[in-house]
């Protein structure tokens, strides 16, 4: 492995030792309520800290305010008694949640999203948000990330990424609305640099990161690289001292890896990486030696991946069958993956 990916970075005031990144990974360990599942969740991310100085960036957590305090200190202690670092990624679903779902929780959960567009296989079409919404859901992220330093993490991660909320009011595919929210680039692009705005003011630009995927899953623009353009344009000009920009590569594309040569020349992130250059980025699916890579899949099976990678250690492989498994609170396939002994 190029020990260039075993140089120290810095991502706003967080000195990271090297430039493997743990991906946020949807697992469901949490319970009914929404409450992780303790200490098991603290076990997983404590694993996958102990090499120091590596960034872990949890799954994508909801912003709902009356799911605002939970005891997930334990998690963030755990991490910090490594020496490594934990962002908290925040999201909200809007048309990728279960309509039926959001019912049995809470009769006053709405299905929304930007516009009345349907998810694929969904008969149940979503209510646009109005702006009070919009604005709302704005002041959401930004106590969500108050919250999030509160319970000792070291910054959050917007999911501006993967068909959610952000990202549905982003992409012309799912966004047909006509007022100052729709229609243009710049007009679709708002929600989201103005929930950066509110996040940045709420706990500062340096504790502040986002994730794109142009490219990938149930969106499906035709060509999204204009859109995607301005937003990082505007970040940069609105935000340049932001702590980094994530963006996943057209090779990853749900449980799908299509190896590069799959790959067309309009699903590069390339012009992306100019326009944020030569500030913090973190790649998902793309291997530069310069820059930060995160890992998903053999970061579960190998929870010393860092060192692992340095000493050119064999990798544990992968068991998918057991990414998923929902409700389950016991290590089988989250904690029980074997540490090796350093070369």
């Amino acid at each position: 492995m190029s020990p260039q990916l075993f140089q120290p970075h810095k991502i706003g005031t967080t000195a990271l030792k090297h430039r493997v990144v743990l991906a946020p990974m949807t697992r469901y360990k949490a319970d009914t309520n929404h409450v992780p599942y303790l200490p098991l969740v603290s076990d997983f991310y404590s694993q996958r800290a102990s090499r120091p100085g590596t960034l872990l960036i949890t799954e994508a957590t909801f912003i709902a305010a009356a799911r605002a305090e939970r005891p997930t200190s334990r998690v963030t202690d755990s991490v910090h008694a490594k020496g490594s670092f934990i962002f908290m990624q925040l999201y909200a679903l809007g048309r990728t949640a279960d309509p039926e779902q959001l019912i049995s929780e809470d009769p006053s959960f709405p299905y929304v999203s930007a516009s009345d567009v349907q998810l694929t296989g969904r008969d149940t079409p979503p209510r646009p948000l109005s702006v009070q919404e919009i604005n709302e859901y704005i002041a959401l992220f930004a106590q969500a990330a108050k919250n999030a330093m509160s319970a000792g993490f070291d910054g959050v991660e917007i999911h501006n990424s993967n068909g959610y909320i952000l990202d549905q009011f982003l992409q012309d595919v799912s966004n047909k609305r006509s007022d100052a929210y729709g229609g243009s680039i710049e007009n679709r692009a708002r929600f989201t640099l103005e929930v950066v705005d509110a996040v940045v003011a709420a706990i500062g630009v340096e504790k502040t990161g986002i994730r794109f995927s142009p490219h990938v899953l149930d969106m499906g623009m035709i060509d999204p690289i204009p859109t995607f353009s301005y937003v990082i344009s505007a970040l940069a000009a609105r935000h340049p001292d932001l702590a980094y920009v994530h963006l996943i590569e057209a090779r990853i594309n749900g449980n799908a890896a299509r190896d590069e040569s799959q790959v067309g020349a309009h699903e590069l992130n390339d012009v992306l990486l100019a326009l944020w250059a030569p500030r913090p980025l973190i790649r998902a699916g793309g291997f530069s030696r310069r820059r930060l890579i995160s890992f998903g899949r053999f970061f579960i099976s190998n929870p010393d991946l860092p060192m692992r990678l340095e000493k050119d250690v064999p990798l544990n492989p992968y068991d998918r069958s057991t990414f998923n498994l929902i409700g389950e609170n016991i290590p089988r396939g989250y904690t029980d993956q074997p540490f090796a002994v350093a070369a």
